[in-house]
């Protein structure tokens, strides 16, 4: 059974865009970036919306800039590995492989994959996670945490949910990230 993770960088005040739509202050570093590519090792499937998605389609052929940063390479092909599923109404078709648009969010179906899939699924991007938390399909979140307060904007988690959480595991990087996992408390 794949556990359903929602995962994100977040302001410390849980901002994950300030409210001009800038995220320039969550781009991970070298040490982010490559504890990040680990953490994926155990993704099949990473579920978006359209404008996650658009923001991620870079990765496809990122590894085939000449003179790449070897990090850039091992995390591209740990992306280009995962199967991908955006939710869109606009998009026509997907120009990156193993990518499948779906018109609606359907929460059985997200059910459905829970119980058949063996890898994990990662629900990325506030807007489509926020149906997944309420609904509480949401089984861990990883919250990569930017120190810097941003005073509104996107929020990671919606409001008006209370969704309790238990420490799994944290981690401390040097440009003052800290990774912190939880399990969604029964």
């Amino acid at each position: 059974m794949a556990k359903l993770i929602s995962s994100g960088t977040v302001s410390l005040d849980g901002f994950m865009a300030d409210p001009e739509g800038n995220y320039d202050w969550s781009i991970p570093g070298d040490d982010v970036l490559a504890y990040l590519t680990w953490r994926e090792r155990s993704v099949g499937t990473h579920l978006y919306g359209r404008r996650m998605y658009e923001e991620m389609m870079e990765w496809e052929t990122a590894d085939q800039h000449s003179g790449q940063d070897q990090l850039i390479i091992d995390f591209t092909r740990s992306w280009q590995a995962a199967d991908k599923i955006v939710y869109s109404t606009p998009l026509g078709s997907a120009p990156t492989a193993r990518t499948e648009i779906r018109r609606t969010f359907d929460l059985q179906e997200i059910r459905q994959m829970k119980a058949a899939l063996t890898q994990d699924i990662v629900i990325s991007g506030p807007c489509l996670a926020e149906q997944a938390i309420r609904a509480g399909l949401v089984d861990e979140y990883q919250l990569y945490v930017s120190p810097v307060a941003v005073g509104g904007g996107l929020r990671f988690f919606p409001v008006g949910t209370r969704v309790h959480l238990t420490l799994s595991e944290q981690h401390r990087f040097d440009d003052g990230v800290v990774f912190l996992r939880y399990s969604a408390a029964p």
